[in-house]
Order: C-alpha cells, then sequence, then structure tokens
C-alpha cells in the first residue's frame, strides 16, 4: 500500500513518466474527472478510458497498490475525507487512542503535512506564480471562503504593501460580479479553497476563467474543484489530529510566494515601504523608540 498521506492523484504524477502511452491515456482520463472517473469497476473505467482491463491493473500496481480493490478503496476514502466535517474528523483521531502528548502529536503531524507539501511543489510552477504576482501591470485579486477568507486577508496585508494594484474581494459572494465587471484579460485571481470546497467559489473560478484571468489556487491535499479551471494549483497537506484543518502548510506556501515576490520586486517595494512608513510615522499609529 503507498503511504497513505500521498493521494492518488499525487502517485499519478510521481509514476507519470514511468507509464506506457495507453496507461498515460488512463491516468490522464483519470486527472480530468478526479476521482469520480476511478470509482467505477475495473471493467467500467477500462471501457472509459477505452484501454483494456490488464491496462488499468498494470497501472494501478505501478502507483504503488496491490490490487484494484486496494486502489478503488484509495479513492473512496479520499473522497470521503473531502467532505469530513468537524465532528467526522475529530472521531477519526480519537479513535486512534495515542499515547502521547497533543502537542507531540500535533507538532509530529505537523511537521509531516510540511514535508509532504515541499515534496509535491512544482518549481516551475511556484516560479510562474511569483512572476505573476511580481507584475505590477497586472491586477491582483484575493478571495477566500469561510475559514480561508483569513489566508487572502492575510496576502492583501503583504501583498498591498509591496505592490500596487491589490483588491481583497469581500466575502460575500453577492458583491463578486462587481469585481468581475472590473478584471481585465491577465489579471490575477489567487483562490483559496480548501475542504469542504464552496462552490460560490468554483463558480466565480469559471466566471474569471471565461475572460482569460490568471488563475492561481492555494488548496489541500486532495484539491479543490477549482483546480479544474485553476492556471496554477499549489497542494498544502492540512490533516491534524483535530476537529479542524491545518493551515500551516498552506502559511508555509503563502509566505515563501510572499517572500519571493518582495525580492523579484526589491526595489521598487523598498521604496514603497519607505513611502508607508513616512505615513504611519504621520498617524502615529505605531510608537517610536528613539
Amino acid at each position: 500500500m503507498p503511504e497513505t498521506s500521498r493521494t492518488v492523484r499525487d502517485l499519478i504524477h510521481q509514476h507519470f513518466d514511468t507509464l506506457t502511452k495507453s496507461e498515460r491515456k488512463l491516468a490522464n482520463q483519470l486527472l480530468e474527472n478526479y476521482p469520480a472517473f476511478g470509482l467505477a469497476s475495473i471493467t467500467t473505467v477500462a471501457k472509459n478510458a477505452e484501454v483494456s482491463t490488464p491496462t488499468v491493473a498494470r497501472m494501478v500496481h505501478k502507483l504503488g497498490f496491490k490490487g484494484f480493490p486496494q486502489f478503488h478503496t484509495a479513492l473512496r476514502d479520499e473522497l470521503k475525507a473531502t467532505y469530513s466535517g468537524p465532528i467526522e474528523k475529530h472521531e477519526n483521531w480519537a479513535s486512534e487512542v495515542p499515547e502521547s502528548h497533543m502537542l507531540n502529536r500535533f507538532a509530529e503531524r505537523t511537521m509531516q503535512n510540511l514535508t509532504q507539501t515541499l515534496s509535491c511543489i512544482n518549481l516551475k510552477d511556484f516560479d510562474q506564480a511569483v512572476k505573476l504576482l511580481a507584475d505590477h501591470d497586472r491586477h491582483l485579486y484575493l478571495v477566500g471562503g469561510r475559514i480561508t477568507r483569513a489566508l487572502a486577508d492575510y496576502t492583501f496585508t503583504h501583498m498591498q504593501a509591496i505592490r500596487p494594484k491589490v483588491t481583497h474581494m469581500t466575502a460575500s459572494s453577492a458583491t463578486w460580479p462587481h469585481y468581475v465587471l472590473d478584471m481585465k484579460p491577465n489579471d490575477i485571481l489567487v483562490i483559496f479553497d480548501i475542504r469542504r470546497y464552496e462552490t460560490n467559489l468554483l463558480h466565480l473560478a469559471q466566471l474569471a476563467a471565461e475572460r482569460n484571468i490568471q488563475i492561481v489556487l492555494i488548496t489541500d491535499q486532495w484539491s479543490s474543484p477549482v483546480s479544474k479551471v485553476a492556471d496554477i494549483s499549489f497542494n498544502g497537506w492540512v490533516e491534524i489530529p483535530s476537529a479542524w484543518d491545518s493551515n500551516i502548510a498552506t502559511m508555509m506556501i503563502l509566505e515563501a510566494i510572499i517572500a519571493c515576490v518582495q525580492d523579484q520586486t526589491w526595489p521598487e517595494t523598498r521604496d514603497r515601504f519607505k513611502r508607508l512608513d513616512d505615513l504611519f510615522d504621520m498617524t502615529k499609529l505605531f510608537k517610536k523608540f528613539n
């Protein structure tokens, strides 16, 4: 059985270069409609992908599964996980009855999440996202959901200091068409969406994609449905021994992007910081120590 912390999607990406032409055809079909495409019987999956049943069996084996039933179970468990609420998450962790202190277990799982997240980041995608967000000619829009709007707000606070043309979209989806109205082709929309995935964020992404807006998605290991229309997606591992998911790995991705954007635009950003500090001094908002 493959590592339980790795999704089937990750395993496909990891082993894609080792797959035959027919197996890649199957893998692409699965990724296109993930994970639903793989939840049927092995014969149905083969028929829908227009490959042979042995091809399905061989690909599943290359991904590290003993057979199709184990592969099928992994997909079902992933699907179930994406719909888990706080009560289900807490019961799953509580059932393990661990012996160590909660703080140690929390720290251990957090480190695992960070390691897993780092191992799955595509550096070319990361550099491209930084390049997009550092382009001052593009307007940058930020939006999150019920929980992730805090991440959007955090990003806004930093990006507004680093560069001009930054908009933090309100939490009310009823106002989003007003923002879309002003979006121009090649502007950037950064969306934060972790389970439970929010339908309104998907609708917003679809509207933006139709207008050639560059979409950067920051999501969890199971991937928000927004990933189907996003230009760049980053997956942060979020499970911890809690009824809630963790945003530590997500924040690691986010803060790394912010730091790189700041570095890439440093001459302009330094001047902007200086002017901002002068304004703060005028307002006497912060105490100064002589």
